[in-house]
Order: C-alpha cells, then structure tokens, then sequence
C-alpha cells in the first residue's frame, strides 16, 4: 500500500489504497467497521492520517 503524506486522508484516496468501492466504504461506515473520520462543513468526510494507521494496525493485531 502506497502511503500518501499530508495529515488527512480523503474517502477517495482510502477507497483507491485498499481497492474498494465507495459502496463498500459506506457499508463499513454504516456498520461501525470504517476508521473514524470526521465530516467538513461541505459535507466531505477526512480521515486523520494517525486514526487512519491505528485502525490498519488494529486489523493486522486482529488477523495474527
């Protein structure tokens, strides 16, 4: 996976780094499974980079 620098992820660039559709991002989102994010005044929604590598170090501890 390709590590894009900056302190915020996009829904897009999530999507683009883990080879998923928005529609499989929304259902993770609606199930409690999709890492925190927060949403912008312009209804865009941002992942902070730090909640982002927690939850991806979660699921590599939950699949040892």
């Amino acid at each position: 996976m390709t590590r894009r620098s900056g302190n915020w992820v996009t829904v897009t660039e999530f999507c683009q780094e883990f080879g998923i559709s928005r529609s499989t991002w929304d259902d993770w989102r609606a199930k409690g499974r999709a890492p925190k994010c927060i949403r912008l005044p312009n209804g865009s929604l941002r992942i902070r980079r730090t909640d982002f590598e927690k939850w991806v170090n979660l699921l590599e501890d939950e699949a040892a």
